[in-house]
C-alpha cells in the first residue's frame, strides 16, 4: 500500500484555529519571520508552519485569514482536497509561485499533525516504523568576502561536525583547500537552480571545476547546466543532487539524468501525498535523500527530525536544531544524531 494511502485517511475534527508570528535574526544576515498554524479539535492541537520568506505575506494572511480553514470532521485527504481548491493569497499576484506550495505545507501538515493526534499515534507508528536518531550538518554561509571563520567557530565547538556550503565565485583555491583539509565538507549547494532571490548563484565554470576537483567525496547539489558547465559533471553525475526544482515524483523524473542522490524540503511539495509519494518513488528507484531546511523557527524543523527519523536518518541532513542559525553561536550545540522522542504524538519531534 502507498505511503499515503495508510495515512489519507485518517479523520480529523477541526473547531478552529489560530495563527502566531516567528520572528528571529539568523547567520545569513536577513530577519526570518515565519507563522505558525494551530488547528483545534477534540482536545488537541495541531501545528504547522508557514515559511514563506516575504515577512509582506505572512502580514496579508494574519489580516485577512478568518475563513481559509474548513471545520468538521472529514478525512485529510479531503481536508487536502479542500485546501487545493482555497485561495490561500485572496487573489494577490505573487513574487514566486513557490510560495504556493510553502503556504499549502503550513496548512496541511497542521491538519496531518492534528490527525495524527486525535489518532493517538505519531508518524512512525502509523507507518509500523521506528523512529531512528537523526544525522545532521550544519548549512551556513562564509560571509561576504568568504572566510574560515564561521567554520572555526562551529568546529571550535563540534570538531566532529559536517557541513552542506554554499560556494560563490569569491571562494579562493586557498579557502577551498582549507575546507577540504577539513574532511568535513559533506554537500555544496551551488545555487544554480533559484531565480530572483538574495542567494542567487549564475553558472560558473571556474567555481564549478574547482568544486568538483576540489571536494572528490562531496554531493553537489543544484548545478546550473550550460553549454559550458554541463561538460565539466561527465563522470559524476552520481555526485550531483537537486533541490530546487524538486515539488513532485513529474519533476524528479525530468531531471537532465536519472539522480542517485535528492534534497527533500516538505515545504517544496506543499501537499503531504506529493511529499510522501516522492519518498516512495526515491526508494524504490534506489535514490538516496537527505532533509532539507528552511530556517524554520518552530514546529516546522520538529517535522523536518520526524520525517528525516523515520525515512533517511542516516543522511547528510539539512535540519541541524535552530541554534545552529543563530548568528551568535552558544558555547555548547546539539551534537548529531539527535535522539529521538521518547513519547512522540502526531508529526511532532520532541
Amino acid at each position: 500500500m502507498a505511503l499515503y494511502d495508510r495515512l489519507g485517511d485518517l479523520d480529523v475534527t477541526i473547531d478552529d484555529w489560530d495563527l502566531d508570528r516567528r520572528v528571529r535574526d539568523t547567520s545569513s544576515g536577513f530577519e526570518r519571520v515565519t507563522t505558525v498554524l494551530s488547528l483545534h479539535g477534540d482536545g488537541e492541537v495541531g501545528r504547522g508552519e508557514d515559511v514563506i520568506y516575504e515577512t509582506d505575506e505572512h502580514d496579508a494572511l494574519i489580516e485577512t485569514a478568518p475563513d481559509l480553514v474548513p471545520t468538521g470532521t472529514m478525512t485529510h485527504r479531503e481536508f487536502a482536497a479542500r485546501i487545493d481548491e482555497t485561495d490561500l493569497f485572496f487573489g494577490r499576484d505573487l513574487d514566486r509561485d513557490a510560495f504556493r506550495d510553502y503556504r499549502r505545507w503550513g496548512f496541511e501538515s497542521a491538519a496531518f499533525d492534528l490527525a495524527l493526534r486525535q489518532a493517538d499515534t505519531d508518524l512512525a507508528t502509523a507507518l509500523d516504523r521506528e523512529y531512528e536518531p537523526v544525522g545532521f550538518v550544519a548549512s551556513t554561509r562564509l560571509g561576504d568576502p568568504p572566510t574560515f571563520d564561521r567554520i572555526d567557530d562551529f568546529l571550535d565547538r563540534n570538531p566532529d561536525l559536517g557541513f552542506k556550503l554554499d560556494p560563490t565565485s569569491e571562494w579562493s583555491a586557498d579557502l577551498i583547500d582549507r575546507l577540504a583539509d577539513t574532511g568535513r565538507v559533506r554537500v555544496l549547494d551551488l545555487k544554480g537552480q533559484y531565480r530572483g532571490t538574495s542567494v542567487d548563484q549564475s553558472a560558473d565554470p571556474d567555481l564549478y571545476e574547482r568544486v568538483i576537483e576540489g571536494f572528490p567525496e562531496a554531493t553537489i547539489e543544484d548545478p546550473a547546466l550550460t553549454e559550458d558547465t554541463r561538460p565539466l559533471f561527465d563522470g559524476h553525475e552520481d555526485r550531483v543532487s537537486w533541490d530546487a526544482p524538486i515539488h513532485g515524483v513529474e519533476s524528479v523524473e525530468s531531471l537532465p539524468w536519472e539522480p542517485s542522490v535528492l534534497n527533500i524540503k516538505p515545504s517544496r511539495f506543499g501537499s503531504v501525498a506529493s511529499l510522501l509519494d516522492t519518498i516512495e518513488h526515491c526508494r524504490e528507484h534506489e535514490i538516496t535523500c537527505y532533509g532539507g531546511g528552511q530556517f524554520e523557527l518552530d514546529v516546522g524543523r520538529e517535522h523536518l527530525h520526524a520525517l528525516a527519523s523515520v525515512f533517511y536518518p542516516d543522511s547528510s541532513n539539512d535540519v541541524a536544531p535552530r541554534a545552529y542559525n543563530d548568528p551568535d553561536l552558544a558555547d555548547e550545540l546539539p551534537t548529531s544524531p539527535l535522539a529521538p522522542p521518547t513519547e512522540p504524538s502526531g508529526l511532532g519531534w520532541r
